[in-house]
């Protein structure tokens, strides 16, 4: 029995597995930065960057068991993992608020990285708050939440990351940085894709045209397989570009096997349960799939310096 408003229920609702698809893009942005400059990255902004990406994180989490709990969609009929809202842990009232600390905190969080980036950063902040709200209320309803998981999990948090850690006068973006900003988005967007595919039918009924519901569960098994095969491709191919034309070390790319064996596990799981709650176990599988993917990609960046 979990107390309403309780500190349980409040943990339960910041869903701390989703936190990894948070700091994956972090940590990768430092470990470029890291490489590129010499072992002299600026580490305040590193930790005021997975800060903030956590309790945005968190935030989104917030926003997202509000609005679907309101739009009813957190019914009886619901497959994936319990949430707050819908089971009475917390109230509306309550969410409201909790939604509010965590937003201001974030802007709070984030504020001090425009003395490291400038005003730009502000602007980003900014973004990063609006489609947050935007994703829940708006944009996963028009089968655009992959294209948000791309550009905030992925472009936005790695290439801001390394721009911010970067020691002042060799502030810049990377060709290296945008690629891996890309496999880290494709990467993180299969917990997506594998959410989506799993609440298909009642996507359908409650009117949310996600990817998954345009292009088909089939196609959607499909993308889920590609997308962290191409992730992890493109790291490998970072790794021996460096190697061929810098000399960078080699010896953590056949780690990179790791990951593909199992992401291609996990998708061979995905295909065979197919529908129902059984695929929530398939999930707990990607999360720790995109920390290991984030892991073997940061052994792989650092080990090209080592």
């Amino acid at each position: 029995m979990i107390k309403t408003n309780s500190i349980k229920a409040w943990f339960l609702a910041a869903r701390p597995v989703t936190l990894s698809a948070a700091a994956v893009p972090v940590m990768l942005g430092v470990a470029l930065a890291y490489k590129d400059s010499n072992a002299h990255s600026q580490w305040v902004p590193a930790l005021l960057c997975l800060l903030f990406a956590w309790v945005m994180q968190i935030d989104s989490n917030l926003v997202n068991d509000f609005f679907d709990f309101k739009h009813g969609n957190d019914d009886e009929t619901r497959l994936g993992p319990k949430r707050a809202c819908a089971e009475g842990w917390i109230t509306m009232k309550a969410m409201k608020w909790g939604i509010i600390f965590t937003t201001l905190l974030g802007c709070i969080i984030g504020l001090p990285l425009a003395f490291y980036g400038g005003k730009e950063m502000i602007i980003v902040g900014i973004c990063c708050v609006l489609f947050c709200f935007l994703y829940t209320t708006k944009l996963s309803y028009l089968g655009l939440g992959d294209l948000l998981v791309l550009l905030f999990f992925g472009i936005v948090p790695v290439c801001c990351t390394y721009y911010l850690v970067m020691p002042e006068g060799m502030q810049t973006v990377s060709t290296e940085a945008i690629l891996t900003s890309i496999a880290c988005g494709l990467v993180v967007d299969t917990l997506l894709i594998l959410n989506n595919y799993r609440d298909y039918d009642n996507d359908i009924k409650a009117g949310k045209k996600t990817l998954i519901v345009h292009i088909g569960k089939k196609n959607g098994e499909r993308l889920y397989c590609a997308l962290g095969n191409i992730g992890i491709l493109i790291m490998i191919g970072i790794n021996i570009y460096g190697a061929l034309a810098y000399d960078a070390d080699t010896k953590f790319l056949p780690f990179a096997a790791t990951y593909l064996v199992v992401h291609n596990r996990t998708f061979a799981k995905m295909r065979k349960i197919g529908e129902g709650r059984m695929l929530n176990k398939v999930l707990d599988y990607t999360a720790l799939n995109i920390f290991t993917f984030g892991m073997i990609s940061t052994f792989i960046i650092l080990g090209m310096m080592w």
